[in-house]
């Protein structure tokens, strides 16, 4: 199976989430096209974009899930 995940990682800070949808991924092994929004205007624009109100993101074979709780969800009910 594939993902898109599109993720924050600053300089200053990476996303929890994002690392925690990352891993999740890999564990369940994904190949994973990572995507990655390196600056505050770049996540305020993809989530303007996407009208979502935080990052990560997450398609799966073409499928939006959504986020990381969401990608658990997922992740559960397809093991």
């Amino acid at each position: 199976p594939s993902a898109f995940l599109y993720r924050m990682v600053r300089p200053d800070h990476e996303g929890r989430f994002g690392r925690r949808a990352k891993q999740m991924l890999d564990d369940a092994g994904f190949e994973v096209e990572e995507h990655i929004l390196s600056s505050r205007e770049e996540v305020d624009a993809f989530k303007a974009e996407h009208d979502v109100p935080t990052t990560p993101l997450i398609w799966v074979d073409g499928k939006l899930i959504g986020g990381s709780n969401e990608l658990a969800k997922f992740l559960t009910a397809h093991a």
